[in-house]
């Protein structure tokens, strides 16, 4: 039952969602790579579809909060005027990916996230952080994100526990996208797609505590290689981004395995003559209880909540108090 439980669980974390996300404070941090958990080496297919949902309703100044009043008398050091007041940014990611092992030494994955986001932004000037101001502006978009293939090789050790991942986060996602007035270009940070391709480079390592718990660890480096082009002439560039994972396993229960992972972001500033290089970039840190419920011998439940234990953001951003996954494994 714990070989079972072990398959299903590797086959359960597989998709590779922290960096489909846009800016730092709404990423999602959870390593979900099942190619770097260690726990299946099997040849063969899995189709992971994952639904994660992020409320980014809290107003935060480097690592403490900030009302919106407050936020409104913030002086936006790279423009020299008053910092943009946003009021909340809803997003709902549909992941579907595809993963194949060759189960000696190497294996792929394609990731297709679908993303359903609602924001609105007082803009700036707003005099008491309730008044609309300059480029207040109420959006609703929803589409195809940036695609993420992501190749793996761990055929340096006889126990395949350490590998190397190298791959493309593809610009297949809008960037062109207006608020619902139909003039306003919303944000680049807050687009589908960033318009940019981006290089990803990991590496992971795990192994076993005793016969009942495991561990694994990966670190995974994105930056991009170009700028976006929009159609008043400005470029965008998002900034390079840096995710730690540390996570430990369970595996002394016949029925489920909890899992934990401490994950740790780090974005840099947006650059770019259309970027926000004031409140974009900041480091975010996690610590996400989880749990996989077996379905049958190759099927699967899983569930995670991240919770943030530290937020230090740039500028002035909006952040979520949590972040929930849930999503079905099928191996075949």
């Amino acid at each position: 039952m714990k070989t079972h439980v072990k398959l299903i669980l590797a086959s359960a974390l597989s998709v590779p969602a922290a960096s489909v996300f846009a800016c730092a404070s709404c990423g999602c941090t959870l390593n979900s790579d099942w190619g770097s958990q260690g726990l299946s080496s099997t040849e063969g297919w899995s189709l992971d579809v994952r639904y994660d949902t992020l409320n980014q309703n809290e107003l935060r100044r480097g690592t403490g909060t900030i009302s919106s009043a407050d936020a409104a008398n913030v002086q936006n050091t790279a423009l020299n005027q008053a910092a943009e007041v946003e009021k909340y940014t809803n997003n709902q990611y549909l992941t579907t990916t595809l993963d194949y092992n060759q189960g000696q030494s190497w294996g792929v994955s394609v990731a297709i996230p679908y993303i359903n986001r609602s924001h609105s932004t007082l803009g700036t000037g707003s005099p008491d952080g309730v008044t609309p101001g300059s480029g207040a502006y109420d959006s609703q978009g929803s589409g195809l994100g940036d695609v993420r293939v992501i190749g793996r090789y761990y055929g340096f050790a006889a126990g395949n526990n350490f590998g190397l991942q190298l791959g493309l986060k593809l610009p297949t996602g809008s960037n062109t996208q207006h608020a619902n007035d139909g003039v306003t270009q919303v944000d680049p940070g807050l687009q589908l797609g960033t318009g940019t391709t981006d290089a990803i480079v990991g590496v992971y390592y795990f192994d076993n505590l005793n016969q009942d718990w495991d561990y694994f660890t990966q670190a995974q480096y994105q930056a991009a290689l170009d700028k976006a082009s929009f159609f008043d002439g400005t470029s965008y560039r998002p900034g390079d981004s840096v995710n730690v994972t540390a996570g430990v396993r369970y595996h002394g229960f016949a029925t489920f395995t909890p899992t934990l992972q401490l994950n740790v972001r780090n974005v840099q500033t947006d650059s770019g003559t259309g970027a926000d290089t004031f409140s974009t970039g900041g480091t975010l840190v996690y610590l996400t209880p989880g749990v996989v419920l077996p379905l049958s011998p190759t099927d699967a439940l899983h569930t995670d909540l991240q919770l943030p234990i530290y937020q230090n953001v740039n500028g002035v951003q909006l952040a979520p108090t949590s972040i929930f996954s849930v999503g079905l494994r099928f191996s075949f």
